[in-house]
């Protein structure tokens, strides 16, 4: 009986002797939903202090968007678009003109019939919607004009209504930053992380080390290995830029000329646009060693 029992132990013995090499290659587990805590990450081996940098600065919008319509109507829908493309042919040459890198236009036309109409029992007009009853065809050409050059959007914009169009849709503005002033505020966003950092050592009576870390994406900063978890409190209020900071020192752009003033007895009909402002935000993460630590 004891040589069984022996004999047994040393088959667990081999077997968990062979099975060493392969458990030391075995990586420790992922977290698991639910779990309490997650592996910290190997720049927690000691000591570090993980600092949130964010900025905002408040440039004006440099894009503009607009619709300008011109209707026609017809006996003849051929007619009828004819007669809506002549209406915008001029405005079309005038503004392509402008360049496309300044303004882009997009141009399309929509047809729609015009039923003859009858009255119902009530007294009410209605269409009478049959193949055989179209009257008239309305045929509408929409220009879609984006404005990348604020600079000539009031000329762009009084333009338009010189030609007289059906209608002209709502002025939309946003903000598309060039890639140096994106880049400029990234450079921001790491430096008031910075700031932050050696903030919170110097109140808690230590100083920064090396750098571990600098994440642009500001990831690293968002998981919480306490939690488990990726946080998802409230953002950290931004720091302020001030947009001349981001032009490294280069003056501001001159405003545009100011529109001439009217004749005697004349009534302006320019419409004055002022772009209004926009916030552009930046997070970046760094994280540093203590010193002495």
């Amino acid at each position: 009986m004891r040589r069984i029992e022996a004999a047994a132990m040393m088959g667990i013995g081999s077997l968990s002797g062979l099975g060493a090499p392969a458990l030391a290659q075995v990586q420790p587990p992922p977290a698991e939903i639910g779990s309490r805590y997650i592996p910290a990450p190997w720049w927690m081996r000691e000591p570090v202090i993980a600092s949130l940098g964010a900025v905002r600065v408040d440039l004006p919008a440099n894009r503009a968007r607009f619709t300008a319509r011109f209707s026609a109507v017809d006996r003849d829908s051929a007619s009828a678009a004819a007669a809506a493309m002549r209406k915008v042919a001029s405005l079309d040459a005038a503004l392509r003109a402008t360049g496309a890198d300044r303004v882009r236009l997009t141009t399309t036309v929509d047809t729609r019939p015009l039923y003859d109409q009858y009255r119902d029992k009530a007294g009410n007009m209605v269409d009478n919607e049959r193949a055989d009853r179209i009257d008239r065809y309305e045929v509408t050409a929409a220009i879609e004009i984006e404005v990348r050059d604020i600079a000539v959007l009031e000329p762009t914009y009084n333009s338009v209504l010189a030609a007289q169009p059906t209608s002209v849709g709502t002025v939309f503005f946003t903000l598309e930053p060039d890639n140096k002033t994106r880049s400029a505020l990234a450079n921001e966003a790491i430096r008031d992380a910075t700031r932050r950092a050696r903030t919170a050592a110097e109140a808690s009576g230590t100083r920064l080390g090396q750098v571990k870390i600098i994440d642009p994406t500001a990831r690293v900063c968002r998981t919480d290995v306490l939690a488990g978890w990726p946080s998802y409190g409230d953002a950290t209020r931004p720091t302020m830029v001030e947009a001349q900071e981001l032009r490294d020192g280069a003056p501001p752009p001159p405003p545009p000329p100011p529109p001439p003033a009217p004749s005697a007895g004349q009534v302006s009909t320019r419409v004055t646009l002022q772009p209004p402002v926009r916030s552009l935000q930046d997070e970046a993460c760094v994280v540093f060693a203590l010193a002495g630590s």
